[in-house]
């Protein structure tokens, strides 16, 4: 994974600076995901109901679209030179536009939204953050997702 430092990631505000791989939401992820959450909606679990509703079959859970974000941003975005461990701090904004089906691919698309270095040893980044779903136009969520990252060395 590609590494910058500070001031190469405050010079990228605005700008894409990561498509993450496709990951495929299937429905033994789905089922995963519906054990650990204890969320067995049959949306997500039972394919026969599911597919009588105008949704036509089994889709993933919203929540489990968003926890990708996770492997999504490991995949596609930069590290920070000197930065020791990140924590996630929440979202402005969530919107769940689409549902996944299962059996689809999707992945995140990340555009430098912010970069706050104002805090001695922390960084506060801001990401705007999509989830496309494979050959869809309509994308799976939209979101501005927060970080807070930690430097080992809070020297610029």
């Amino acid at each position: 994974m590609q590494t910058l430092t500070r001031a190469q990631m405050a010079d990228r505000i605005g700008d894409i600076i990561g498509t993450s791989k496709w990951f495929t939401l299937d429905q033994s992820r789905i089922d995963a995901f519906a054990d650990i959450t204890d969320d067995h909606q049959f949306i997500h679990v039972d394919p026969v109901a599911a597919k009588s509703t105008p949704i036509g079959g089994t889709i993933a859970h919203g929540f489990l679209s968003l926890s990708m974000l996770s492997a999504m941003s490991y995949d596609a975005v930069p590290r920070i030179n000197g930065v020791t461990f990140g924590l996630n701090y929440g979202f402005n904004r969530l919107r769940f536009l689409s549902p996944v089906h299962a059996g689809s691919r999707v992945r995140g698309v990340f555009t430098l939204n912010a970069f706050d270095q104002s805090k001695p040893g922390e960084i506060t980044v801001i990401f705007d953050v999509t989830i496309e779903i494979e050959n869809q136009s309509k994308p799976a969520l939209v979101a501005e997702w927060i970080g807070r990252h930690y430097l080992g060395d809070p020297a610029p």
